[in-house]
């Protein structure tokens, strides 16, 4: 943890965001997170989505901060009110970019923000949190970082400390984050943790051109959905994205688990 006399900065709910939106009864609800706007990779996985017939489709946030960020919105809007939408910090970041709030110190920040300019109302609409009532799981809280900030990182080495601090006032025993681009489910201190992996840009020792996502109910399913690599890896230069030869890079080699872990339990918040 940042040590007491520089305690790190909470992005949590928005002024005036109000409690957590609530959504169920619901037989299965399908978890995709971190899309970052790669839509071979969506496409891909949406195809298998359907194929369990979910009540609902939650993106666990960070959606279209990537080289396709219209298309990206344009895809989800088709699943009409099944859709449940959660904000993470790079739909912040969208947000405070195209309201001034921020300043963009990188091009690809001022890039981002111009890809979105007419997305913006819709963006606005994700909230911090949502908590859907699952059979066999009961009710399940997602959220992008933590219940407490859009940037925390929860993996499979967060301690059993950390986690009853992140969960402090919380009152459903699943949480199902993203963020930190790795899938898991496991147990901590009487919590259930669980990370969908990443659709879009996952961290892992996989075959490139993987997708990972979940769907939960009566249990939780990890799933995998292979898409077309050679797609994804146009996108990015064909849009003039600057920041196209990094995604390239990260999608063909990734860093791994044990790597991610390792840096995200030193820091603990990263935006």
């Amino acid at each position: 943890m940042p040590p007491e006399d520089t305690p790190a900065q909470l992005f949590g709910p928005a002024v005036g965001e109000g409690p957590a939106r609530r959504y169920g009864p619901a037989d299965r609800v399908a978890v995709l997170s971190d899309v970052h706007a790669n839509v071979p990779a969506l496409t891909a996985v949406l195809v298998e989505v359907e194929s369990w017939r979910p009540d609902l489709v939650v993106f666990n946030g960070d959606l279209t901060w990537g080289s396709e960020p219209i298309k990206t919105i344009d895809i989800v809007r088709e699943l009409g009110e099944r859709a449940v939408f959660v904000r993470g910090n790079a739909e912040r970041a969208v947000l405070e970019l195209v309201g001034g709030d921020r300043r963009a110190d990188r091009p690809r920040e001022s890039w981002m923000a111009e890809r979105h300019v007419t997305a913006v109302e819709f963006v606005a609409t994700f909230a911090f949190s949502a908590v859907v009532d699952i059979r066999g799981l009961g009710p399940v809280r997602f959220c992008h970082g933590s219940p407490r900030s859009d940037t925390e990182l929860v993996t499979p080495r967060t301690s059993e400390q950390r986690f009853g601090q992140l969960m402090a006032g919380v009152a459903e025993r699943t949480l199902v984050t993203g963020h930190t681009h790795l899938q898991f489910d496991r147990l901590v201190a009487g919590w259930r943790s669980v990370n969908p992996g990443s659709v879009g840009l996952p961290y892992h020792d996989g075959v490139p051109g993987t997708a990972y996502w979940a769907i939960l109910g009566p249990d939780v399913y990890l799933r995998q959905t292979r898409y077309d690599i050679a797609e994804a890896l146009r996108g990015g230069p064909a849009v003039g994205d600057p920041g196209a030869e990094t995604i390239n890079s990260l999608l063909l080699r990734p860093p791994g688990p044990d790597e991610v872990m390792t840096d995200a339990e030193s820091r603990v918040f990263a935006d």
